[in-house]
């Protein structure tokens, strides 16, 4: 189950991720202005731009399936040294190449797994408490936010481009 939650839905909403920075390129083109002005905008004067963002939902991302299947030696080394649109959305679809290697096997003991993080200073969650509690959050507070920075600077995007399409059943 940590599989198709996390997995699925790290794909899902990167994706949506690249979506969302396709229309705030065509905004750019139809007003005029240079699309680095997007990249580098920010909600506060104390919050990442939204190059850093993307940057964080991607790590946060990579190293929360790292963690959960025990692989941290094996995540892709990013960076972040991006600078231009191009340059983000490579990031992003690495992300996703590197997320599309995992099995849900990966994920058999990834509940009881006992994860942790140099900053948390020896202390540690469970797999399901980290993948609830601090991993989903974390991801979804970082696309959240690069989604905000876009809308707040008049890009015409909504809730159907952060969501994305939807598995409905007839």
């Amino acid at each position: 189950m940590i599989h198709e939650i996390v997995i699925t839905q790290f794909r899902k909403m990167l994706g949506n991720l690249l979506t969302i920075l396709d229309e705030g390129e065509a905004y750019a083109t139809h007003k005029g202005f240079d699309v680095d002005v997007l990249l580098r905008a920010r909600l506060a004067p104390d919050q990442f731009d939204l190059i850093r963002q993307i940057q964080i939902a991607c790590d946060n991302a990579k190293m929360a399936a790292a963690r959960l299947s025990g692989t941290e030696a094996k995540v892709p080394v990013h960076p972040d040294t991006e600078k231009t649109l191009a340059e983000v959305k490579a990031r992003i679809e690495s992300t996703v190449r590197y997320l599309g290697e995992f099995a849900p096997t990966d994920f058999a003991v990834a509940a009881e797994r006992r994860i942790s993080q140099p900053r948390w200073k020896e202390k540690s969650l469970s797999g399901t408490e980290f993948v609830v509690q601090y991993a989903l959050p974390n991801f979804y507070f970082h696309v959240t936010t690069a989604y905000a920075i876009l809308r707040h600077n008049g890009v015409p995007v909504g809730k159907k481009h952060y969501l994305g399409e939807l598995p409905f059943k007839e």
